[in-house]
C-alpha cells in the first residue's frame, strides 16, 4: 500500500499531435507565470483568434542595451529543440538556448503610470535595462 506521506509528482500534459520537442511537467518549465500573465496571454491570444500561431514562443536573443533581450510571440512553427508545457490550455514553448537564461524567472503583467505590459523577474540578470525588455547574464 502506497504511503500517503508520498509526494506526487506533476506530469507533463499530453503534447498535441505533430509537436516534435519534449513535453514538460509544469515545474519542469524553466519559466514560471503569474495569473496575471497568463489572463493576459489568454486575452491576447482570444484577440488574435489564432492567425500568428497557437503556440506563445518566449525566448532569449541577442540584443537589447544590455546584451540580451526578451521575446513573446505567437507561433506555429516548432521544432525538435523546442520544450513545451502546457497552463491553463494555453501552449508555451521555450528553445534550449533561452531555457538556459530563463530558468528560474518569472512572467508577470502589470500596470504602472508608465504602462502596461509584460515583466520579465529573473533572478539570473546581473543588469537590466530601464525598460526591463533586456538584460545581461
Amino acid at each position: 500500500m502506497p504511503d500517503s506521506a508520498t509526494a506526487t509528482t506533476a506530469t507533463a500534459a499530453p503534447a498535441p499531435t505533430g509537436f516534435p520537442g519534449e513535453a514538460v511537467a509544469r515545474d519542469d518549465f524553466p519559466l514560471a507565470f503569474t495569473a496575471r500573465a497568463l489572463e493576459m496571454i489568454k486575452t491576447a491570444l482570444a484577440e488574435t483568434k489564432g492567425e500568428d500561431g497557437n503556440y506563445l514562443r518566449v525566448g532569449v536573443k541577442g540584443g537589447g542595451c544590455s546584451g540580451f533581450q526578451y521575446s513573446l510571440n505567437f507561433t506555429d512553427e516548432v521544432d525538435d529543440e523546442d520544450v513545451l508545457v502546457v497552463v491553463e490550455g494555453l501552449q508555451i514553448v521555450t528553445d534550449a538556448f533561452s531555457a538556459s537564461y530563463l530558468k528560474g524567472t518569472e512572467l508577470d503583467h502589470v500596470d504602472t503610470l508608465q504602462g502596461a505590459g509584460f515583466k520579465f523577474n529573473n533572478p539570473n540578470a546581473k543588469r537590466t535595462c530601464g525598460c526591463g525588455s533586456s538584460f545581461s547574464a
